[in-house]
């Protein structure tokens, strides 16, 4: 899983308040998804999967009422918490939008994670992240910890996503 990825490309931004927007994108060889509801859902699910497989477990994708949490080893408070995904198909292609809800790396509840394909050709497949304000959010900590985990989280999804789209 360590090739390169085609077309990798990775903006960061961090605004006067803290606030981050990071967006980690590649190219496919073809589409990964179907463009529907189910196919933009699928990017979502597949993205939790792949940040509880590449933490080893430590971190665990869990429900709190409506609302999903990672947290660590599954217990204790919640990490992040996001809103229920919000789909978007249209003419360039899927979206999975989580709001950002809150949690104790959360300063405040606000932004989003949105994994999406972009029907472009070659297809291009995202992990942004936009208008985040983490609890480290002006600190070296933040680009040292927080940034680097959620840019190796990105990486490996994108790489076992790439992985199956070759199979």
């Amino acid at each position: 899983m360590r090739r390169e990825l085609d077309g990798w490309r990775s903006a960061y931004r961090r605004g006067p308040d803290g606030e981050v927007d990071s967006d980690e994108c590649v190219r496919a060889t073809g589409s990964v998804v179907v463009r529907s509801a189910s196919g933009a859902l699928e990017l979502g699910s597949r993205y939790w999967r792949e940040v509880e497989r590449t933490s080893h477990g430590a971190i665990r994708l869990c429900t709190v009422g409506e609302e999903l949490g990672l947290r660590l080893l599954g217990v204790g408070p919640v990490l992040l918490r996001f809103g229920p995904p919000e789909v978007m198909v249209d003419d360039d292609g899927v979206r999975c939008r989580y709001p950002i809800r809150g949690g104790v790396l959360a300063r405040r509840p606000t932004g989003s994670i949105t994994l999406s394909q972009r029907d472009s050709e070659p297809p291009e497949l995202c992990a942004a992240v936009v208008g985040f304000v983490p609890r480290l959010g002006r600190t070296p900590l933040y680009d040292q910890l927080q940034r680097r985990v959620h840019v190796g989280f990105s990486r490996r999804y994108f790489h076992r996503l790439l992985q199956d789209v070759s199979r």
